[in-house]
């Protein structure tokens, strides 16, 4: 088993940043890939960004891209999610998540993640 707790989440200005923090329990962490997944009022689950078990390869979906950063810390059991130059529209509940999977190529599938974070509302507006 794995936990994950998800904060950081808050309300900031167009244009401003954030940054979200994941803390893992349970079972290594640095077995997992982690990722963050976000969902807004009414939309489905979308894919935000993934770290390979190392924190060496990273996938970004092309909405975030140059905006959002993943990164990992395996001695504190923590990924982050670093946010700027925010977008109403990335207005979401974000959770992270995390995979067995090491294959950036698969990190955009949910279906693949074990384990959810409890979420946390990030609100940009405009």
């Amino acid at each position: 088993q794995v936990q994950l707790v998800d904060s950081g989440g808050g309300l900031v200005q167009t244009g401003g940043s954030l940054r979200l923090s994941c803390a893992a329990s349970g079972r290594t962490f640095s077995t997992y890939a982690m990722g963050w997944f976000r969902q807004a009022p009414g939309k489905g689950r979308e894919f935000v960004a993934a770290i390979s078990r190392t924190g060496g390869s990273t996938n970004v979906a092309d909405s975030v891209k140059g905006r959002f950063t993943i990164s990992r810390d395996n001695a504190k059991n923590t990924v982050y999610l670093q946010m700027d130059s925010l977008k109403p529209e990335d207005t979401a509940v974000y959770y992270c998540a995390a995979t067995p999977q090491n294959y950036p190529a698969l990190w955009g599938s949910r279906i693949l993640y074990d384990y959810w974070g409890q979420g946390t509302q990030v609100t940009v507006s405009s």
